[in-house]
């Protein structure tokens, strides 16, 4: 019985220390990936600055095939806008500012507008004409028990993604399909 009561103690000393923990960790967070690519900027918009080619190299339906995108009425440019739902969530992304020369940036929403964050893909000309792609999100978990925890994880779940993607964008705009 004794065993037990102590089990109990230790238990809710953990909860309560991972809870306390967890008030105090920062909910923002920051994700970026950067890649080089072998094609001036505009080529690199041609895929990034128009919604109807982000099938073409975006990571997501990889990681979850039951996502349906739907296309709002501009695809290109400032306002162009799309939104999903999968197994994995639902989300909505709108373009804010968009130029071939220096990329795009976008607002996202996910889970109904809970999660609201800005992301961005940025081109850096390099001397050697090649293309640095940087793609950017930053947001605020809000502030529960969790969001500390889910805002330390965002690097890596997130960044693996920005990873994949980034790479797939390099190879399809190195091909040139």
């Amino acid at each position: 019985m004794r065993f037990i009561k102590t089990a109990a103690a230790v238990l809710i000393i953990l909860v309560v220390t991972v809870a306390v923990i967890g008030l105090f960790l920062p909910a923002r967070y920051s994700v970026e990936r950067s890649m080089v690519i072998d094609a001036e900027p505009g080529e690199i918009h041609e895929y990034v600055g128009n919604l109807r080619r982000w099938d073409e190299w975006a990571p997501w339906k990889e990681e979850d095939p039951s996502i349906v995108a739907t296309l709002g009425e501009k695809t290109s440019g400032v306002g162009a806008s799309q939104s999903w739902v999968g197994e994995s969530g639902t989300g909505a992304l709108t373009v804010t500012a968009s130029s071939p020369d220096t990329g795009i940036e976008y607002d996202l929403l996910f889970d109904g507008g809970t999660y609201e964050c800005k992301s961005s893909m940025k081109y850096d000309r390099l001397p050697d004409g090649d293309t640095k792609v940087t793609w950017e999100m930053s947001g605020d978990m809000g502030k529960s028990l969790t969001s500390g925890y889910f805002a330390l994880l965002m690097d890596t779940m997130v960044g693996n993604m920005f990873e994949k993607g980034l790479s797939n964008l390099k190879n399809v705009v190195e091909k040139g399909s």
